[in-house]
């Protein structure tokens, strides 16, 4: 069952859009140097399309995109909510996935996401914006995963 410790609206996850970011807890990475280490406990509310639709309802007019930061410990959880509000939306509020994993679960489908960040943090190698960092963010476009990394990178 996943579960959120909490969520904000944000504007660097995923480039060119306002986000609700929404951070799952019960990570099993546990990623040396991680930002957010109390992510790696079992806590917080249960994330569900009951109480997705309330966030959604409350903050449609705000956002262009919800992402979960986290959720590799229930893949198919985290596919099954982005279906949830593409399908309940229209396709108008896009999806997003920040996992952990070097790769997409083989039986996770690219088709319910728009973007989605891959590979653990390595705190040798930094994060999105560090130029040698082993992570990557894509853009799902066609069924083809299009690394859009580069937008990150400090300049």
């Amino acid at each position: 069952m996943l579960r959120f410790v909490n969520y904000s609206v944000v504007f660097q996850e995923v480039p060119d859009e306002v986000t609700l970011a929404i951070n799952i807890s019960g990570c099993p990475n546990k990623c040396k140097g991680c930002h957010s280490p109390y992510l790696m406990e079992n806590t917080g509310d249960i994330l569900n399309n009951e109480v997705l639709a309330g966030l959604l309802n409350r903050y449609k007019h705000a956002i262009t995109c919800v992402c979960f930061m986290g959720g590799d410990s229930e893949p198919k959880a985290i596919e099954g909510l982005s279906f949830f509000i593409r399908e309940s939306t229209d396709n108008q509020i896009k999806t997003a996935w920040y996992s952990g994993k070097q790769r997409l679960p083989e039986n996770c489908s690219l088709e319910n996401f728009d973007y989605i960040k891959l590979g653990s943090y390595i705190e040798e190698l930094g994060g999105l914006d560090s130029p040698s960092t082993n992570q990557h963010f894509y853009k799902i476009k066609d069924g083809r995963m299009i690394d859009k990394t580069e937008l990150f990178t400090k300049k």
